[in-house]
């Protein structure tokens, strides 16, 4: 089930690409999640606060995917923070800084190498969208509001999220937890 208590059917669509996130501490995806439910258009905000690392991987990788991010999750998690704000087209988004996190992207890129769709074949700019699609003085005014409330918060990503994308829901598969 997702956010709006839609329920997802019990057998998993065929063909649905994957989608890789970096997983949130609780406070901080409590503290996103919050500003997400204010400031993103209500009829369309289906999702938690979140941070995609790719958005769209072939389902026929997923086995392997799972053992690369398995692999990669014996590390210590990686460290980041909050940079400020990102401003998009027509919303708001948290900027977020981690090298460790970048590296562990473009190594996840270089497995799935050939595999990857134009959107993820891009540098990877973290973030966690907190409005979208909105009229762009609606995104300008939150940015003005939001601007001088943004601390620089250090935390650590917890783990790795993989979903499959099903007709605009995402079916968790696994979370796979930094253990180092």
């Amino acid at each position: 089930m997702n956010r709006e208590g839609e329920f997802l059917s019990p057998i998993r669509k065929q063909g649905a690409p994957l989608l890789v996130t970096a997983e949130l501490p609780g406070d901080v995806l409590e503290w996103a999640d919050g500003l997400r439910r204010a400031h993103y258009p209500p009829e369309r905000n289906h999702l938690r606060a979140h941070v995609t690392l790719f958005h769209a991987l072939p389902p026929r990788v997923e086995a392997e995917l799972l053992q690369i991010l398995g692999e990669l999750a014996r590390q210590r998690p990686p460290q980041a923070r909050i940079a400020g704000l990102m401003k998009l087209d027509n919303g708001t988004a948290i900027a977020l800084e981690s090298p460790g996190m970048v590296d562990l992207h473009g190594e996840i890129a270089e497995r799935m190498h050939g595999l990857l769709t134009d959107q993820d074949s891009r540098p990877l700019r973290l973030h966690i969208t907190v409005q979208n699609k909105v009229e762009r003085a609606a995104a300008r005014a939150l940015q003005a509001e939001l601007g001088p409330q943004l601390n620089s918060v250090g935390f650590r990503f917890r783990g790795f999220g993989l979903h499959a994308w099903e007709d605009g829901l995402w079916r968790p598969i696994r979370s796979i937890s930094f253990r180092g």
